[in-house]
C-alpha cells in the first residue's frame, strides 16, 4: 500500500496540473491527460505499469466511470434532448449500428483479424462518451442542439459500447454463440435501466420525504446522490458484468430530470469528483498504452482510423443531421469530432489481459492496439483541435460581452443567459471575476478598454456589446472602441450622468440613461404593476423576444398565418416597421426587415424563434 499511496497522489496532482493548464489554454484536458499518461507508463518515466494497481485497477476503473457517466446523465435534462430529438434518435440507433459494421468492416479488411475481434473491436469504437465530449464543451460553445446530441450520443453509445462488447467477447470471441448476442444485449441492457430506474426511486425518496437538520441537508444530498450512483452500478454489475454503467446512466438521467433539493450543490460536487476520477481514470490507462503494440499495427492500423473517423463518422452524421436546424458547417464539425474515451480504454484493457492469459497474445496486441490507436489519435486531433475546428466553420454562437462585473453587469448577464445567449463578463478587478466565475459565469478579468482584452474575448464575433461599469468616461471608450474600431451591429452603454447622453448617441450608441430608467421603472410600477412584474420575472418561466423577417419563408405572410405555426403559449405581441411600432391584426402582411416580438412562455418563445429565426 505504501507503494502505490505515492503514484496515486502524483496521479491526480499532474491530473489537476493538467486540467488549470487545460482551463489556461483553452483546450480539452483530456489531451493533456493522455500525454500525461504516456509520460509515467512503461514507455516513459515507468512510474505506472500493469502491475502498479494489480488486480483492484479494474473495480477502480468501473467505479470511477460509473461517477462519470452519472454526471453526464444528470446534466441530460429533458428539455435539452427536445432540442434535437431525430439527430439524438438516430446517432443513439442508426448510428451506433453503423459505426459497428463499418468498424468491424475496416478491422477486418485492414487488420486480418477473424469477424470476433473484428467485431469486439468496433463494439468498443462505438463509444464517444462524456470523458471525452464534456472536456470539449467546456472549452468551446457551441448551440444547444449540437450540444444536446454530442452528450446524448455520448452517454447513450457508451453504455452501448460496453454491453456490446461484453456480450459479443462472451458469445463470440470465448464462447462461440453469435446467434444469442441480440437476446443477452437487450437483457443486460433491460436489466442496467431497470435497476437505474429502481435506485433513482430510492434516492429521490430519501431525499424528500426524509427530513435533515438544515446545516447538514446540502451535505446529506450530495453523499446519497454519491451512494445511489455507486449502488446503482454495483447492484447491476453483481447481476450481469458491465451492466453497471447502463444503471448508473439511468439513475443520473432520471434523478436528473427530477426537482430535487439542494440540486446546485448536488451538481457542483458531481461536477468536482468527476474532474478527480476523470484525471486519475485518464493517465492511468493512458500509462498502460503499448507503443509497440500500436507502431506494430502498422499501414492497417493507420488505415483503420482513418476509416473510422474520415469515412464512418461523417456518414453517421450525414444520417443524422438532415434537420434543417443543423448547418453546413455544424455537420462538418460533428463529423470530425467524436473522440474515444474511457469506456473502450478499459475494457479493451480488462479483455487483453484475459486474452493473453488464454494464450491469445496476437489478438490481445490487435485488441489493444487498435484501440489504444484510435483513442490516441481522436484525443491529440479531434480534442486537440476542436476549438479550431469551431473556429473554422463559424458553429460557436456570436457573443453578447459585457464590459463591468458590477451589480449592473451580474443582473443583466443572468437575464441574458437565462434566455440562451452566449454571454462574457469582462472586469478588471481579479477578485469580482473570480467571484463572478464562482456563480457559473463565464468571465474574465482585463481591462475593458483595452484592444488587446476585447480581442482576447472575441469581440470580432460579437452581436452585441454592452458597457455597464459605474464611470461613464469608461462606457464611453469601450463603446467607442466596439462601435468604431471593431464594428459590432450593436453597442449599449449605461449613462450615469444625463448630461453625458448626447456624447454616447453622436457614435450611434445605445445610451440607458440610469436616471431616466430608474423613474420609468418606476412609473411602470405605479400605474402598470402587473405588467411591470411580468417584465421584471422575464426567464422565469416567460418570455419576450424579437427577431427581424429576412427568410423568404416569413416576408409576405399574414400574422393568422405565423400563429398558425408557433406553439401553444406563444403570442405575436407588436410589430415595429419604418420606426414605429403597432399591435399587428391577424390580416397584417409581414415584410422584409420587420421587428416581430413575440411574448408567452419560455419554452414556446424560444421554440417560435429558433423556427423562424434559427441562426440567432
Amino acid at each position: 500500500m505504501s507503494s502505490i499511496l505515492p503514484v496515486i497522489v502524483g496521479i491526480l496532482v499532474l491530473g489537476l496540473a493538467a486540467q488549470l493548464l487545460a482551463n489556461r489554454l483553452r483546450i480539452p484536458s483530456v489531451l493533456f491527460l493522455i500525454l500525461l499518461g504516456l509520460l509515467v507508463g512503461p514507455e516513459g518515466l515507468g512510474f505506472v505499469s500493469i502491475d502498479t494497481f494489480g488486480a483492484g485497477l479494474s473495480t477502480v476503473v468501473g467505479l470511477s466511470v460509473a461517477i462519470i457517466i452519472f454526471d453526464g446523465a444528470f446534466h441530460l435534462r429533458r428539455e435539452k434532448l427536445e432540442l434535437a430529438p431525430r439527430a439524438i434518435i438516430r446517432l443513439t440507433t442508426l448510428g451506433a449500428a453503423v459505426a459497428l459494421g463499418g468498424t468491424a468492416l475496416a478491422v477486418r479488411y485492414f487488420l486480418h483479424t477473424d469477424w470476433g475481434i473484428a467485431f469486439l473491436i468496433s463494439a468498443l469504437l462505438v463509444a464517444t462518451g462524456p470523458t471525452v465530449v464534456t472536456p470539449i464543451l467546456e472549452v468551446i460553445t457551441v448551440r444547444e442542439h449540437v450540444e444536446a446530441a454530442l452528450e446524448a450520443e455520448g452517454i447513450v453509445n457508451d453504455v452501448t459500447a460496453a454491453l456490446l462488447a461484453i456480450v459479443i467477447f462472451e458469445t463470440v470471441v470465448v464462447g462461440d454463440e453469435r446467434s444469442h448476442v441480440p437476446v443477452y444485449f437487450l437483457q443486460r441492457y433491460a436489466v442496467g435501466i431497470g435497476v437505474g430506474i429502481v435506485v433513482a426511486i430510492v434516492v429521490y425518496a430519501l431525499l424528500t420525504r426524509v427530513r435533515q437538520p438544515a446545516g447538514d441537508a446540502p451535505q446529506t444530498a450530495r453523499l446519497v446522490v454519491l451512494t445511489g450512483a455507486l449502488a446503482a452500478y454495483g447492484l447491476a454489475d453483481s447481476i450481469f458484468p458491465e451492466t453497471g454503467v447502463a444503471a448508473a446512466g439511468t439513475a443520473g438521467f432520471v434523478l436528473g430530470n427530477l426537482d430535487l433539493p439542494h440540486r446546485e450543490e448536488i451538481e457542483g460536487f458531481n461536477r468536482d469528483l468527476t474532474l478527480l476520477v476523470l484525471s486519475f481514470v485518464f493517465i492511468s490507462l493512458a500509462a498502460l498504452i503499448d507503443v509497440g503494440a500500436l507502431l506494430g499495427l502498422g499501414f492497417g492500423g493507420i488505415a483503420v482510423v482513418v476509416a473510422v473517423t474520415l469515412i464512418v463518422r461523417p456518414l453517421i452524421v450525414a444520417a443524422a443531421t438532415t434537420h434543417w436546424r443543423f448547418s453546413a458547417g455544424e455537420r462538418y464539425f460533428l463529423s470530425l469530432v467524436g473522440p474515444r474515451g474511457i469506456i473502450p480504454a478499459s475494457i479493451a484493457t480488462l479483455f487483453a489481459i484475459e486474452l493473453e492469459t488464454a494464450g491469445n497474445s496476437v489478438a490481445a496486441q490487435t485488441l489493444a492496439g487498435t484501440v489504444f490507436l484510435v483513442i490516441f489519435i481522436t484525443v491529440v486531433l479531434q480534442a486537440g483541435l476542436a476549438r479550431q475546428l469551431a473556429e473554422y466553420f463559424e458553429i460557436e454562437p456570436m457573443r453578447t460581452i459585457i464590459v463591468g462585473g458590477g451589480r449592473v453587469g451580474r443582473t443583466l448577464a443572468t437575464r441574458l443567459e437565462n434566455r440562451g445567449e452566449n454571454v462574457i463578463l469582462v472586469d478588471s478587478d481579479s477578485a469580482t471575476v473570480e467571484r463572478l466565475r464562482q456563480e457559473g459565469f463565464s468571465a474574465h478579468h482585463g481591462d475593458g478598454t483595452s484592444t488587446e482584452t476585447l480581442q482576447e474575448v472575441r469581440i470580432d464575433n460579437a452581436k452585441l456589446v454592452v458597457a455597464t461599469t459605474a464611470d461613464d468616461d469608461t462606457n464611453l471608450l469601450v463603446s467607442q472602441l466596439a462601435s468604431t474600431r471593431f464594428d459590432v451591429d450593436r453597442v449599449l452603454a449605461r449613462v450615469n450622468t444625463p448630461e453625458n447622453v448626447d456624447a454616447f448617441e453622436t457614435l450611434d450608441v445605445d445610451a440607458i440613461d440610469v436616471s431616466s430608467a430608474t423613474a420609468w421603472t418606476i412609473d411602470n410600477e405605479i400605474e402598470r404593476p402587473a405588467l411591470a412584474h411580468w417584465m421584471n420575472e422575464l426567464g422565469e418561466g416567460h418570455d419576450a423576444q424579437e427577431i427581424v423577417v429576412t427568410a423568404a419563408e416569413l416576408i409576405g405572410t399574414t400574422i393568422r398565418d405565423l400563429d398558425s405555426e408557433i406553439p401553444d403559449g406563444c403570442i405575436v405581441a407588436v410589430i415595429a416597421r419604418d420606426g414605429e411600432t403597432h399591435v399587428p391584426e391577424a390580416g397584417t402582411v409581414l415584410e422584409e426587415g420587420d421587428r416581430v416580438t413575440f411574448i408567452g412562455r419560455e419554452d414556446a418563445v424560444r421554440t417560435a424563434v429558433k423556427r423562424f429565426h434559427p441562426r440567432d
